[in-house]
């Protein structure tokens, strides 16, 4: 068995450069650096004693979503499974957000009417502790707002929930319809 002066400093120093290339970050090499488990299965694959296969995230959005309380689904848009993949969506923003301007959210929510937004239940299956790591980056800083699924809060107002950075955690906030929507509140829809 290897000790660890068998690895010269300049052979760990040859794999953090690999590592960093292909999108380590320093919370990476911690996990592995503080996990007996994960080095044994690291080292498992690499003596070809297992694979690796990534994890396939399939959402059910055909599914009734998650409705909080005193509030009722007014539309929900189903689209049958999805497999999450950041690059099958894209943030959709309509011309007026585009040139700095606002629209209103009933508007908005015309104009989308026939874009393959996504619903809520894809915003759910994110917000999970174990998947916010699948929420891609450049989201921070905006609403990212589901108009697949519509709500009524209280009998009255219409509204769709949104997905935001806050402080340091992702979590859901809401727009009223009849809010003003600008370049930082766009709609996720599927990539075509």
């Amino acid at each position: 068995m290897a000790t660890s002066s068998d690895v010269s400093v300049g052979l760990a120093h040859e794999l953090t450069i690999t590592a960093i290339k292909v999108g380590w970050e320093p919370k990476d090499f911690a996990d592995l650096a503080h996990s007996e488990d994960k080095a044994r299965k690291v080292l498992d694959y690499l003596r070809g004693l297992s694979e690796i296969k990534p994890i396939i995230h399939a959402i059910d959005c055909d599914a009734a979503p998650f409705v909080p309380d005193s509030w009722s689904v007014e539309e929900h848009k189903k689209g049958g499974i999805f497999t999450w993949d950041p690059t099958k969506v894209r943030l959709y923003l309509s011309k007026r957000q585009e040139d700095g301007k606002c629209i209103l959210s009933y508007e908005l929510r015309r104009e989308l009417a026939n874009q393959p937004v996504l619903n809520s239940n894809v915003l759910d299956y994110l917000l999970r502790p174990e998947n916010q790591h699948l929420i891609p980056e450049d989201w921070k800083g905006k609403f990212v707002f589901f108009w697949g699924t519509v709500y009524r809060r209280s009998n009255v107002y219409l509204c769709v929930r949104c997905l935001c950075w806050y402080g340091a955690r992702w979590l859901w906030r809401y727009g009223w319809l009849d809010h003003c929507l600008s370049s930082h509140d766009p709609a996720v829809v599927r990539a075509s």
